[in-house]
């Protein structure tokens, strides 16, 4: 992949998380990672359309998963799609909290654990700042 497509994926993106909504300013030190929505272990290209941008821990949990289990209903469920997805069909912030409004939504911040104490301490700090949005 060049970085071209890595420059248009960032702008695309507007240096967030796809997954989270971290901000890469936010995260200094963990530069954030293009990512293969589909990973090319499942026939996933390096097509824009199946790239996103993710925060380092997003990517590291997600690696090349498509689904897990709905925490509420015990069923396989698709993960959050960034390219075909909106995120605010899908997830809302409560305050430091990010919560699954769909079964897609809940498969994916269960699984990326959103919502983990070092998460939630993260989001919590960045709101105390004013530099939540």
């Amino acid at each position: 992949m060049d970085a071209s497509t890595r420059l248009n994926v960032r702008q695309r993106a507007g240096n967030r998380c796809e997954y989270c909504r971290l901000r890469q300013q936010d995260e200094e030190e963990n530069p954030f990672h293009t990512e293969h929505i589909i990973a090319k272990q499942h026939a996933g290209s390096d097509d824009l359309e199946n790239l996103s941008l993710a925060c380092s821990q997003c990517n590291a949990i997600k690696g090349p998963n498509l689904s897990s289990i709905d925490p509420d209903t015990g069923l396989l469920t698709r993960l959050f799609h960034p390219r075909q997805d909106r995120w605010e069909d899908h997830f809302r912030r409560d305050g430091a909290y990010l919560l699954g409004l769909t079964d897609v939504g809940r498969t994916t911040a269960w699984l990326l654990r959103f919502n983990d104490a070092d998460n939630l301490r993260q989001r919590e700090l960045l709101l105390e700042l004013g530099e939540l949005d």
